[in-house]
């Protein structure tokens, strides 16, 4: 039996040395002519250098089988069954790209941290755990990595500066935890050829005193919501809102993705206010946590956070559909396509290529969109300089208990699938930008009139003001399952905006203590600051030149301000 054993064992080397035998530049050459082209910010000759070192790197693993994980997002499906497959092809490093839900990423990511098993071996997961990652140190800094044990396999052309969105998955140390694999920002939607009927712009000019236009504050907002809601238009009743209430999951990422930066909470700074962050926790100079209550420096449950979740309640229930509150993420997401929303506040790029299609209602015959993209509007505590939205950055994440070949493998294809050579390619597909080379490709100067503003918002200065959840937050899978439970209470209407906000940071400060008290996270973990009140916190702000958390605006509706699409587009290219 044992020779038997042996025998089969080497009958399989062989056949997996014979198989990786086939790999090489031929495999490369047809992929890039079947997939690539022109599309990519490469000439051929760069894309077969680049494809010559893939190669040359990846021998000493060919025959492994590879296991990385993401979300299910259009950007993976094509990675997951185009790119992995040409990555085997190319370099006999068999690839097994699962596509899972969010959460579940998340979940088999906190099993492989708590138990040390190796469940895969990379994760594509939301930067948004760039604090957990940094505070367990059970992630692979890619710093220390690229430089030591991983500099074998790491792409001389990587050409990390041309990622935008490495700041976001930089920890306070100044070393990258993650790296970016695709993008995209919540923004403001609206119906550009109502926005530009003559009616509608005389009806709006008499009514408010202020030209129709994209809403700079939140006072513009609500007021184009009150025009549009119950207008007819083509023959049909419309909307000036669109939003989604259930108490689910998804609830949470409504807010945790950034709604009350919006709004105006927290502090000043780019991508995350410090010392108070937009989730409303504040660390120190060391960048412990000290607090998510007003009441110890932080502004969960502040006036700016507590006008932020009204506005959401009120505009739900008086301008948008009324199935509106019943509806989950997903179930809300189709809903502007159909025709008869004017504007939604929250909007995420990422449905961009299902709102592009053909034939939808929201579609001209001439293939370009009767809507548009810009900037959202703000509330009336943001100030200038503070983050004003979200932006989703998945990244690649190599966890310390993957075995040192298996993590080599797996940092090959997370570098396969971001390279120069595919990356223009994969975001066509996508449409979540990661490069700069990308953006400004010559593809997507000619396809932009078909995206909605996209283009134009991505290579506009305004971008860098949309950034994910910063490092203040010690453990995101704790701290952000709490958020749907106390805002579907206030959703629901069993509490007010205050009680759910003041559950919320309570919550929320547990979870804390008790990191504190494990000691877990050691000198970077959190550290409780003793309470004092809203007025004695304010003070405090003041005297050291921060904001948060603010007082309370008596007169939270100011001047409300608009300004003109094509205008604020071409402001962008001075």
């Amino acid at each position: 039996m044992r020779t038997r054993i042996l025998t089969t064992t080497t009958a399989l080397a062989l056949l997996l040395g014979a198989g990786s035998a086939y790999a090489g530049m031929d495999e490369a050459k047809a992929f890039l002519d079947k997939e690539i082209g022109d599309m990519s910010s490469l000439d051929r000759a760069g894309q077969e250098k680049e494809m010559q070192w893939f190669i040359d790197a990846a021998k000493p693993f060919a025959g492994m089988d590879i296991k990385v994980v993401s979300e299910t997002i259009t950007t993976h499906e094509y990675e997951s069954k185009t790119l992995a497959k040409a990555f085997t092809d190319i370099t006999g490093i068999k690839i097994t790209h699962d596509l899972i839900g969010e959460g579940d990423v998340v979940e088999k990511l906190q099993t492989q941290m708590q138990s040390g098993e190796n469940v895969y071996d990379a994760y594509v997961n939301d930067s948004d755990l760039i604090g957990t990652h940094w505070r367990y140190q059970q992630a692979r800094s890619l710093t220390d990595w690229m430089a030591n044990e991983g500099k074998d396999v790491t792409n001389p052309d990587l050409d990390l500066d041309d990622f935008i969105g490495t700041k976001f998955t930089t920890a306070p140390d100044g070393k990258l935890y993650q790296l970016p694999d695709q993008q995209f920002a919540n923004l403001y939607w609206f119906r550009y050829d109502w926005f530009n009927d003559e009616k509608n712009k005389a009806d709006f000019k008499e009514k408010y005193g202020y030209d129709l236009g994209v809403p700079v504050n939140w006072s513009a907002y609500e007021d184009i919501a009150e025009f549009f809601t119950g207008r007819e238009i083509d023959g049909k009743k419309v909307y000036g809102h669109m939003d989604y209430g259930k108490k689910d999951p998804s609830l949470g990422w409504r807010f945790t993705d950034a709604w009350l930066s919006m709004a105006g909470n927290g502090d000043k700074g780019l991508p995350n206010g410090l010392p108070v962050d937009e989730w409303g926790i504040k660390v120190n100079e060391k960048s412990q946590p000290v607090g998510s209550c007003v009441a110890r420096g932080g502004d969960t449950n502040g006036p700016a956070s507590v006008y932020s979740i009204q506005k959401y309640l009120d505009w739900m229930k008086a301008y948008a559909p009324p199935e509106a509150q019943g509806m989950t993420f997903s179930e809300s997401g189709p809903v502007p396509a159909q025709g008869n929303v004017a504007q939604q506040i929250f909007w995420y790029t990422a449905f961009t290529a299902d709102m592009v299609k053909k034939g939808l209602p929201v579609m001209n015959e001439d293939g370009t969109p009767k809507w548009r993209m810009a900037p959202s509007p703000h509330g009336v505590y943001w100030k200038d300089g503070m983050k004003l939205g979200y932006q989703d950055v998945g990244s690649w994440t190599l966890l310390k208990s993957t075995p040192d070949d298996r993590a080599k493998a797996a940092w090959l294809y997370a570098q396969f699938v971001t390279s120069k050579t595919v990356d223009v390619k994969k975001s066509h597909v996508g449409l979540t930008l990661i490069r700069e080379s990308s953006i400004q490709h010559e593809s997507f100067t000619k396809r932009a009139p078909e995206l909605g503003g996209l283009i134009e918002f991505y290579r506009s200065p305004a971008r860098v003001q949309w950034s994910p959840t910063g490092t203040n937050v010690p453990d995101y899978p704790k701290l952000a399952q709490l958020w749907w439970q106390a805002i579907g209470d206030a959703s629901s209407g069993a509490k007010t905006a205050q009680e759910a906000m003041d559950s919320l940071c309570a919550e929320q400060e547990k979870v804390m203590e008790r990191l504190e008290r494990a000691g877990i996270q050691g000198d970077i973990g959190p550290k409780m600051a003793e309470e004092h009140d809203l007025a004695y916190w304010n003070a405090d702000a003041v005297k050291n030149g921060h904001l948060a958390p603010q007082l309370k605006i008596e007169n939270e509706k100011e001047k409300p301000q608009t300004i003109n699409y094509d205008e604020l587009v071409k402001s962008w290219n001075k």
